[in-house]
């Protein structure tokens, strides 16, 4: 089946199963770190992001679904919300070694208005080669960068020069205009597909393959080919990005990192209700943790990617 035909025959089975999860959007990404200090000093002076407010314990019913306690820093770009969060006890750290075939690979993709500019003053670890890439046609023409912050995770900067996406952002004020999406490289592209739209009810909504020199140089990679997914709740911004390699194969045994790990990043979704989503979760063959209080629920996904689902409101 080809790519188009198989996108729209997944779009059709979405629409046919009812969502009785109730996940609304995502309301902001949490990213394990071992510094709240010198996170705040990367992503405030390199990245525009904004604190609000001073570091805090994290929130009790979402310390319980995550099995972790220590603090968060939040901080905002645009009308994105992300929560640095430190752990009292730390567990493992980024492993040097992941590449982007790697399902702990997720990075958080910010829209900017100028790729020049935004990238002129970056003092950061590249990931792509040979600077900023003007990636093919078939992708929108995006201009995109990849590059770590200073514990390793992965983040991007993609510019779009026009159609739909440049719209959406074209009001924004600045040079770094907020949170596009959080993409994840995935093993099985049909199951997570599966666990995004038939568990927690979100809906494909694009889908590329990907190849060529100015893929290998965004990626770092030789040689890759690599399907791009966009999967988006209800509330369609900022969404899901899947990013499934056919080639080249992962490297390393797959290892799953928890909420504690400092290689870890969350989707945090707002949802009706946590606790039937957990019970649909575990109708599904998941072990989600659900806080006393059932106001948060913890899952890790099929690669072990960890989303966290807040009562709305």
């Amino acid at each position: 089946m080809r790519d188009t035909e198989r996108l729209r025959h997944l779009h059709e089975c979405a629409r046919g199963k009812p969502s009785v999860s109730g996940v609304r959007a995502i309301v902001r990404f949490d990213r394990t770190v071992a510094d709240l200090d010198r996170t705040e000093a990367f992503y405030r002076d390199h990245l525009g992001f904004v604190r609000e407010g001073a570091p805090e314990p994290i929130p009790s019913a979402e310390a319980e679904a995550l099995g972790v306690s220590g603090r968060c820093l939040r901080m905002r770009l645009g009308a994105q919300h992300v929560a640095f969060v430190q752990p009292d006890a730390p567990g493992a750290p980024y492993p040097a070694e992941a590449d982007a075939t790697d399902p702990v690979f997720q990075h958080l993709a910010i829209v900017v208005r100028d790729m020049a500019v935004a990238s002129a003053g970056l003092s950061a670890t590249p990931i792509s080669r040979g600077g900023p890439q003007v990636l093919p046609p078939s992708t929108g023409g995006v201009i995109a960068y990849k590059f770590r912050d200073p514990d390793g995770h992965p983040l991007e900067l993609i510019q779009f020069p026009g159609g739909t996406a440049a719209r959406r952002w074209a009001d924004a004020p600045g040079v770094f205009l907020g949170i596009d999406h959080s993409a994840i490289t995935v093993s099985d592209l049909d199951q997570t597909i599966g666990f995004l739209t038939d568990i927690l009810g979100l809906t494909l909504s694009d889908r590329s393959l990907n190849q060529g020199f100015k893929q290998a140089r965004l990626d770092g990679l030789d040689n890759p080919v690599v399907d791009v997914v966009a999967v988006a709740p209800p509330d369609p911004a900022p969404h899901v990005e899947l990013l499934h390699y056919r080639q080249p194969a992962r490297s390393n045994p797959l290892k799953v990192y928890g909420p504690a790990d400092l290689a870890s990043t969350r989707f945090v979704f707002s949802g009706d209700d946590p606790t039937a989503i957990a019970k649909t979760l575990r109708g599904a063959g998941y072990a989600p943790r659900l806080s006393f209080d059932g106001s948060a629920c913890f899952v890790a996904g099929p690669d072990g990617h960890g989303f966290l689902i807040l009562r709305r409101g």
